[in-house]
């Protein structure tokens, strides 16, 4: 039996009523709710904000026993539990925080808990595993279900492991949850949950209410500031490092704006008091790495910046989710260099993964770059990504409020190539700007690198520019880190650039301060 009855579907509609406070289910939550109604499996990407929880608190209410949820993270369990219990309802949780385990083991079994949090490690444990056989479990929902991805940016190894509940409670409906999986990923999910038979519900990607703005080159630091400048709502800012996530909020103080940093390697009861700072308000904004923010429920969050490039379009996605869970304007803005491209490449050669899972992480961090690059529609790029077609522009990007003006960028890049393989493709960005550009630096002179050829005919265009045209070749993987050292070596792709038959069209820098009609430069104005 996969469909629920009338009476069934009357009682969850009264639930969402009686108990959340909705007049009505938003599609496809109805679908999914009759789905575990009727004893079926059912796998649901829903973006954040889309009601997850609701898909499977309402049938853990009314169905009879305990409803057992599997969430990564304490802290997204404990805001649950804290909300449910606000309405009512019998919610705890089992993790390595809870000292009196055996009362609410006995809780359990007499049967007065609706719904029981657990982490994927304590879950598969042989004592857990014994008190679930003995109890009547209503269902399992398996939520943030991209860990299961391997080669997701939240990779857990025990999400992998719950393919087991399948053949352990072979009649216990499951429901695996996400905002964020591309088709490969949803595959991979319903592989090693062993959800082959699950229904998949979809919903759109779309946020319309967000805003997408990217921005590359130049200093970070004074980009953001000028972002931030009048913006007075609650906003998340990430970063790749530890020790940029702290400098920045110091930064940030010091011009005055309420900020707190937020990683992996502050105190828990630090991280704690931030977190909770944030959502009620005290601290306006929260400098994070991605250790923050999986399920953090705070619907007003008016903007989420970006200061280095995200790994792969899904964490950007997932991260940038955060922002306008109210429905209202939203904005998601994003700042990335050169360097932020060149750590990430190095990153996936240097990781001693498999030649796979490389390939894998570098298609990836590719379809990232494509996003950044793009000169239309951002979100019409964003949701294909996902599988998803958007018939017309959004109006509400960057691409589309001011249309980006290109400039002809074939030749300045023949000309890059050309440096970086005459001067042994060893070198790195910089010393070849030098030599484009004819700055006879000691380096250049040590190198012998001031008689090429190619020294000084790129001198007609800055340095920024030049640093515009390297970041594409970069992005395009027609140049590539040296897998030892950090200079850059040519990519075969590279031969149709040398040759003429690729022309390379690259937005203007200044395009924020250009008209809104785009205008064609060549590299030599």
């Amino acid at each position: 039996m996969t469909h629920a009855s009338s009476p069934e579907l009357a009682q969850a509609r009264r639930i969402l009523r009686e108990v959340f406070g909705y007049a009505e289910f938003r599609p496809p939550q109805d679908a999914i709710i009759a789905r575990l109604l009727g004893g079926g499996d059912a796998l649901v990407l829903m973006p954040t904000g889309g009601g997850k929880s609701l898909c499977y608190q309402i049938p853990a209410l009314a169905l009879p026993g305990t409803a057992v949820v599997i969430s990564p993270l304490i802290a997204l369990m404990e805001d649950q539990i804290q909300a449910l219990r606000q309405r009512g309802i019998a919610a705890a949780a089992l993790h390595s925080g809870i000292v009196e385990q055996d009362d609410l083991e006995n809780t359990l079994r007499a049967g007065e808990l609706r719904i029981l949090y657990c982490a994927p490690e304590r879950l598969l444990q042989e004592r857990m595993l014994r008190l679930l056989r003995e109890l009547r479990i209503s269902l399992f929902a398996i939520d943030e279900a991209h860990c299961v991805a391997q080669w997701g940016h939240h990779f857990r190894p025990e999400y992998r492991q719950l393919g087991r509940l399948r053949a352990l409670f072979p009649k216990v409906p499951r429901i695996a949850l996400t905002a964020t999986a591309d088709l490969s990923s949803r595959a991979e999910i319903q592989e090693s949950l062993a959800l082959g038979d699950a229904e998949v519900f979809v919903q759109s990607f779309d946020r319309p209410n967000i805003r997408y703005q990217m921005q590359q080159g130049g200093n970070g630091r004074e980009a953001l500031q000028e972002f931030l400048r009048g913006r007075r709502g609650a906003g998340i800012i990430y970063c790749l490092s530890r020790r940029k996530v702290e400098e920045t909020a110091s930064w940030l103080q010091s011009l005055g704006y309420r900020a707190q940093p937020y990683h992996a390697g502050l105190p828990a009861g630090q991280r704690s008091v931030h977190q909770r700072d944030f959502l009620n308000g005290k601290t306006q904004i929260m400098v994070a790495t991605i250790a923050f923010g999986m399920g953090i429920d705070k619907p007003d969050v008016r903007f989420v910046a970006h200061l280095n490039l995200p790994k792969s379009i899904e964490a950007y996605y997932q991260e940038t989710g955060r922002a306008g869970r109210d429905g209202k304007s939203a904005e998601a803005w994003l700042h990335y260099g050169l360097q932020d491209l060149l750590w990430l490449r190095q990153m996936i050669q240097q990781s001693g993964a498999s030649s796979e899972q490389q390939r894998v992480e570098e298609e990836r961090l590719q379809a990232m770059l494509d996003l950044t690059e793009e000169v239309g529609c951002r979100r019409q790029k964003l949701l294909g990504y996902f599988g998803e077609t958007l018939s017309k522009p959004c109006g509400n990007c960057d691409n589309c409020l001011q249309p980006p003006p290109l400039w002809d960028a074939s030749e300045a890049a023949q000309m890059a190539l050309s440096a970086a393989y005459r001067s042994g493709q060893r070198c790195g960005v910089q010393h070849l700007i030098d030599i484009l550009i004819g700055r006879d630096t000691p380096r250049v002179r040590q190198a012998q690198h001031h008689r090429l050829q190619v020294f000084g005919i790129g001198r007609r265009l800055p340095a920024r520019d030049w640093q515009q045209v390297f970041r594409h070749l970069l992005a395009r993987g027609h140049l590539q880190p040296q897998p030892e050292g950090s200079g850059l070596m040519l990519h075969g792709s590279s031969r149709a650039i040398l040759r003429k038959e690729q022309r390379i069209w690259l937005r203007s820098i200044a395009a924020s301060t250009c008209p809104a009609e785009p205008r064609k430069r060549s590299w030599r104005q």
